[in-house]
């Protein structure tokens, strides 16, 4: 339980990583930041920004870098578009073009070079200080049903230290992870979490619950990303800070939680996961599924019978 003399204070500021290049989708990217892909219609990063909202989060420092203006004007005011809607009496799209910008207080900060999670973690230092706070990784989209984040929350308040979302994948998945070795705890949902390796070939992996993109950070992290070296792939990486916590007291900055997520994620880190997400996002659309389904239904039909046909 948590140390009576050092009581976690709690998570008010919520930290984006928005500075990778986005390789994976040129040339989409080469001019567009990939966290401004649409779902549909609303850029991947708005998602992550309600969600930090919804679990009480209004501070949020996006982590960017060259070529990501786009995002800042995206959270910022669009007047002339504005008064144009405005002088349409378009009272709907007028509000979704305003929401974004009123959604939360919105910083932002560069990372100079791209040299990993941890890195860009580290960039946040100044904005947070000596507070604990919520990483959110715009490759994950967490189901709008989900409560992830506010449970991850409230496993900080009870234990201190930090806490990472945990879920299980299969055995050929887990090399694309950072995995955890982990033991129970009285509540169904937390574990302590005792190891961490970053993507490691599957035969070494401590387990098959695989870190995915949200984590609750002590402030203790800064201090040793400041002495972590480059790991895995040559970059600073967040999972190796936070193995060090996990060995740690709680007046040291540890322990480290995991909460064992089984509910809705979104990989939108590949072009296969992002297809899927912009489908199902449509499909959960009332004002969309009731012609999207059907088209959706024939077009598999003929597809098959085409393939069938081969």
């Amino acid at each position: 339980m948590t140390d009576t003399h050092r009581r976690p204070a709690g998570v008010a500021k919520a930290v984006v990583p928005a500075a990778g290049l986005g390789t994976r989708f040129l040339p989409a990217t080469k001019a567009t930041p990939k966290e401004m892909l649409p779902i549909v219609d609303k850029p991947a990063i708005q998602y992550v920004v309600e969600e930090a909202v919804a679990a009480g989060l209004q501070d949020v420092l996006m982590i960017t870098g060259r070529s990501k203006r786009s995002i800042e004007d995206h959270f910022d005011r669009a007047y002339e578009l504005e008064e144009a809607l405005r002088a349409k009496n378009d009272t709907q799209r007028l509000h979704s073009v305003r929401e974004s910008s009123e959604l939360a207080q919105v910083h932002y900060v560069r990372q100079g070079e791209p040299r990993g999670l941890g890195h860009a973690v580290l960039c946040a230092a100044s904005h947070v200080g000596d507070e604990p706070f919520a990483v959110l990784l715009g490759d994950d989209l967490i189901g709008q049903r989900e409560a992830l984040l506010r449970r991850m929350i409230e496993v900080r308040d009870t234990y201190g230290g930090s806490v990472v979302a945990l879920m299980e994948v299969e055995p050929e998945q887990v090399s694309l992870y950072g995995c955890a070795a982990i033991e129970a705890t009285d509540e169904d949902d937390v574990v302590v979490v005792t190891d961490l390796v970053e993507k490691p070939p599957a035969d070494q992996a401590p387990s098959r619950w695989a870190i995915i993109g949200r984590y609750i950070c002590d402030p203790a992290v800064f201090d040793v990303l400041r002495e972590t070296g480059p790991g895995r792939g040559g970059e600073i990486q967040l999972t190796d800070a936070l193995r060090e916590l996990a060995r740690r007291k709680p007046e040291d900055g540890g322990p480290v939680h995991g909460v064992l997520f089984r509910g809705q994620r979104y990989d939108t880190g590949n072009k296969a996961d992002y297809l899927r997400t912009v489908v199902e996002f449509a499909c959960e659309r009332p004002d969309l599924a009731a012609d999207f389904l059907p088209w959706l239904r024939e077009f598999v039909a003929a597809h098959d019978t085409a393939r069938a046909d081969d």
